[in-house]
């Protein structure tokens, strides 16, 4: 049975803690968190977040990394070591996936077919450390000069990398051409279709982020839920959906209609 989660920068400036206080208020099954949420790797900090989420009943169900392999390559042993680290803190807490980003175009990029072999390299050699820790590596698409900004470009980071352990979180908002990722702000780009990218990458989804915008009305205007459902359902996708808000309304209310709606749909 799908479960449903909520990410922590919905609430931004809020502790892991203070946010699972919230999700429990919520009913939701799931509580994904952002490494921002952490005050500390510290392991008696750990331990005792640890304890306070089962008391909740909150697994984790992923940690978000902000990395960015569209920097300088000497620069990308700082962002493997910063994988690493979190991979070995979702280990400790029992987190069964650490969610990574691809690169970001630098604006003086000329070459970006360049910034790919030295990226894969890095998602080859914190997919291998996963695989040792039992911790996935989820590749999350995106948009705004991300190189995975379309499904055909999330696929072929997938397939070049090529570990068992190197998976997809699929953003439902985050592809190119998408009504709150576009720059278009509630119309889709005309250029880009999110929704043929949506369909390509859904079959190597393990989770899914469910991006909320306009929920006021207690039904999404941005995003069309019930065909992405749809998309879904014809994979049998059976993981998590976390609900993430970028809407400018109250977020807690915000994600309460926004579970609402879903549960309505599934």
């Amino acid at each position: 049975m799908i479960k449903l989660g909520t990410m922590s920068l919905n609430v931004r400036n809020t502790t892991a803690t203070e946010f699972a206080g919230i999700v429990s208020d919520l009913g939701l099954d799931v509580i994904e968190l952002h490494t921002s949420a952490f005050e500390s790797t510290d392991l008696d900090y750990l331990r005792g977040l640890k304890m306070d989420l089962m008391r909740k009943g909150l697994p984790i169900g992923y940690i978000g990394i902000s990395n960015n392999f569209g920097r300088p390559v000497e620069e990308h042993p700082e962002q493997v070591a910063l994988i690493k680290n979190w991979i070995d803190v979702a280990s400790f807490m029992s987190c069964p996936i650490v969610r990574v980003f691809a690169a970001y175009l630098p604006e003086d990029c000329t070459d970006e077919e360049a910034i790919w072999p030295p990226m894969i390299s890095g998602f080859k050699e914190v997919a291998e450390y996963g695989h040792e820790k039992g911790i996935l590596v989820g590749l999350q698409n995106h948009n705004h000069n991300n190189v995975t900004r379309t499904g055909d470009d999330l696929i072929r980071a997938l397939r070049e990398t090529d570990h068992p352990y190197f998976t997809h979180i699929l953003d439902t908002g985050q592809y190119a051409g998408s009504p709150g990722a576009s720059g278009h702000r509630g119309s889709s780009h005309p250029n880009y279709d999110c929704y043929d990218s949506i369909t390509k990458t859904a079959p190597y989804a393990v989770y899914v982020r469910a991006k909320f915008y306009q929920i006021e009305s207690g039904v999404e205007e941005w995003l069309d839920y019930p065909r992405i459902l749809d998309i879904l359902r014809a994979q049998n996708y059976n993981g998590c959906i976390s609900i993430v808000y970028e809407g400018e309304s109250d977020s807690i209310e915000s994600m309460r209609k926004a579970a609402s709606y879903l549960r309505t749909l599934l």
